[in-house]
């Protein structure tokens, strides 16, 4: 995940930097805790060290993520390996098996986020939450009935609540606005690679494993992924970093220069007011409007986005028998992974958002447009890679809720975990969109296209809500007394002069 130049912060340059992390001109140079000082000659080479480490740790949260992603949704390859008539399922009951594991999730984010912010040690945290969904993805394998697959799936779902929001938290403690952005997009690849890993990995074992000690291929899909969870939960504890003031295998120079960098980015520590209670960023994030909208936003575009829990079967319509059409739900995946990346480069590099973010929404709608027109066999297949390339909009939608509620942590992290939480809600609907498969799902495609929709028009009105803030924020320094002068966004009132939301 490293890759960045390490800008040089001598004592005769340092306004220029702290210039260019926040993304405007002629700021006052933030205070710096005299306890943070560092030498400046030394600066650029303890921040290139920095960065390498914490990007080879943090590159563990790839690889958990793909794990994550396989033990929730390797249940769309097991279907294909006879799950649903083994268990002797209907269709509706099928999405309902999908549907609840996000009801367990919604209801775990936000309390986790709120408690991971408070504690010293998240990597214990979220490598026991490993643990934990690892053994129960692995029990999955012994389900015997409908009954039994709905409670199992509603635990895994409270589990694995835990590690998104709190992977996202630890990266924007850590991580510049200009940097969040491409490493949010690295770690949401490992939601795209499991995708395709998903079902290179069913074409290797259900038809390999068919019959082995007398049991169904689809339950060792289960047992192997879950098991594999497991070991890798165990070296999570050792490996993920904690916080930039505590992390253990960092210099004490390392860790100043950690909290110098936060501190330029925005103009004030990244720590909460000792006087805060553990409800006091749930009440600040509930009171700003802003976060009413990116919820919405973040709903459509997940119901948008359910395709992907079906993407085997929608690839199955193409007319291949199950192992081909495993094998052949892997490139869309792979691409949109390489679109993600670039896309994500660009808007690091441009620091814009929005057409970053809606851009990908618009491909995948002319993807969906593609597979309702058409049941061409070539032309439906190039609709799978513009359907899964609009994953990428949805990287960004995450690094934008970031910045966007920059301070105090304890509000960042309830934002992040609420438009988190309330977006699997699009997962509980979008379960039964694709319900109607007629004519190549003709009817579940016309759905999502205008829950795509709704979501670009949701975006351009965030984009004009952060527009009018920086309005507001110029107003303030240039000493305008007006109402909307002093409106100007709660969160951004203790920020450096010169902040400036990105639009």
């Amino acid at each position: 995940m490293s890759g960045d130049q390490p800008q040089d912060k001598s004592s005769l340059d340092i306004k220029a930097s702290v210039a260019e992390h926040v993304d405007a001109p002629d700021l006052e140079v933030p205070m710096i805790p005299a306890h943070l000082a560092v030498d400046p000659n030394e600066r650029a080479t303890i921040e290139k060290r920095l960065k390498t480490k914490l990007d080879l740790r943090c590159g563990l949260f790839v690889v958990i993520y793909i794990m994550n992603y396989l033990d929730r949704n390797n249940i769309a390859a097991a279907r294909l390996g006879g799950l649903q008539d083994d268990l002797k399922m209907n269709n509706t009951e099928y999405a309902t098996c999908l549907s609840i594991l996000y009801v367990g999730y919604v209801l775990t984010q936000v309390p986790s986020n709120i408690y991971i912010n408070r504690i010293s040690r998240p990597s214990y945290y979220i490598s026991a939450a490993m643990f934990i969904w690892g053994t129960i993805s692995t029990l999955t394998g012994n389900v015997q009935n409908f009954a039994g697959m709905v409670m199992i799936r509603f635990i895994l779902g409270i589990i694995e609540a835990v590690f998104l929001p709190g992977a996202l938290l630890i990266l924007s403690k850590w991580y510049t606005r200009r940097e969040l952005t491409k490493r949010n997009a690295i770690l949401f690849c490992g939601n795209l690679i499991a995708n395709a890993f998903s079902a290179l990995v069913g074409a290797a074992i259900l038809p390999n494993m068919k019959g082995v000690l007398g049991h169904e291929s689809w339950r060792w899909l289960f047992w192997i992924e879950g098991a594999i969870t497991c070991v890798i939960a165990l070296a999570a504890a050792f490996i993920l970093p904690d916080l930039p003031h505590n992390t253990r295998g960092f210099s004490e120079d390392e860790l100043r220069v950690a909290q110098i960098r936060m501190i330029e980015d925005v103009g004030e520590e990244d720590v909460d007011s000792e006087h805060d209670g553990v409800f006091t960023g749930l009440i600040m994030c509930l009171k700003d409007p802003k976060i009413y909208v990116m919820i919405l936003a973040s709903f459509l575009f997940v119901c948008g986005l359910t395709f992907n829990a079906f993407f085997p079967t929608l690839t199955q319509t193409l007319g291949y028998s199950y192992v081909p059409t495993l094998l052949m739900s892997a490139p869309p995946w792979v691409f949109a992974s390489i679109v993600s990346l670039i896309n994500a480069w660009h808007a690091d590099r441009t620091q814009e958002k929005f057409w970053h973010t809606a851009g990908p929404l618009i491909g995948g709608c002319v993807g969906f447009i593609l597979s309702m027109a058409t049941l061409n066999t070539a032309a439906r297949y190039v609709s799978l890679f513009l359907q899964a390339s609009s994953y990428s909009g949805w990287i960004l939608l995450f690094s934008w809720v970031s910045s966007s509620f920059p301070r105090p942590p304890a509000k960042r992290a309830v934002a992040i975990a609420l438009v988190n939480s309330f977006c699997q809600l699009g997962n509980v609907a979008g379960s039964y969109i694709w319900n109607q498969p007629e004519n190549g799902y003709r009817k579940s495609y016309g759905i999502t296209l205008s829950m795509f929709g709704a979501t670009i028009v949701c975006l351009f009105i965030f984009r004009l809500m952060l527009a009018s803030l920086n309005k507001k924020l110029a107003a303030r320094e240039a000493g305008d007394g007006t109402d909307a002068a002093q409106d100007a966004s709660n969160e951004a009132l203790n920020t450096v002069k010169g902040f400036r939301y990105l639009v």
